[in-house]
């Protein structure tokens, strides 16, 4: 056998670097199963991270760039078309140890006002009833803020926020397409919105993202990677 003493640098920095660990981590990620309906998902005592966010915010591009998988998440050429909840395994194949759950994109005006109606209301029992939901990932399009509609989502989930059942990650996405003093101030004004809904048990994190230059992905993979670490035992 080899000598643990002539093992490889970077096999030793691996062991060392948070964000190494987390991404290969969410490199794990392979498709579970769909559905149209919150009672077509499996029950599940993994913990469960749900994406979500407006169509055009960045969230199949997010999801696809903590994966390191081009087309793990969908990114419909036609916002608004994807109308299900995705669910992928994370974690070793014989033993997953959580789950992304990738909801639809919602706010598309194309989209028919019935259609809107009902994933409005699948997207409400979801994050208000899904008792294996951990933590929530909102991305919001930097440029724009909090929109109505990212604010009526938040109504959905705040109680379980506000006594900590449920952990909270907002993306300002695209940030690489303003300034530096435009990026300050769109995390400021973001951070005075978020200060509405925060209490003393809330664990609420905001961070600047860029898939483009990669900004915030290593920051975000050990958060989503801690929320895994620190969830209660089934």
């Amino acid at each position: 056998m080899a000598d643990d003493k002539h093992a490889s640098p970077t096999a030793s920095q691996d062991a060392d670097n948070p964000a190494r660990r987390a991404l290969a981590w969410a490199h794990t990620a392979r498709f579970l199963t769909t559905a149209s309906r919150l009672d077509q998902l499996p029950p599940t005592e993994l913990p469960e991270i749900a994406f979500v966010g407006r169509s055009n915010a960045g969230k199949s591009t997010a999801i696809n760039t903590l994966t390191q998988q081009k087309r793990l998440a969908f990114a419909s050429k036609t916002p608004g078309r994807t109308q299900h909840i995705n669910l992928f395994a994370l974690g070793p194949k014989d033993a997953p140890d959580a789950l992304f759950a990738d909801l639809p994109g919602y706010g598309y005006a194309a989209v028919s006002r019935d259609a809107k109606a009902r994933w409005q209301q699948v997207m409400a029992d979801y994050l208000e009833l899904r008792r294996s939901l951990a933590g929530v990932v909102l991305m919001v399009d930097s440029r724009l803020g909090f929109t109505d509609l990212d604010l009526q989502l938040l109504d959905f989930v705040a109680p379980r926020l506000a006594n900590g059942a449920v952990k909270l990650l907002v993306l300002l996405t695209k940030a690489d397409k303003l300034n530096r003093r435009e990026a300050d101030a769109a995390l400021r004004v973001a951070q005075l919105d978020l200060g509405a809904i925060a209490t003393e048990q809330a664990d609420i994190g905001i961070t600047l993202f860029s898939a483009l230059k990669r900004r915030g992905v290593d920051d975000a993979a050990v958060l989503l990677r801690s929320w895994v670490e620190r969830a209660p035992a089934a």
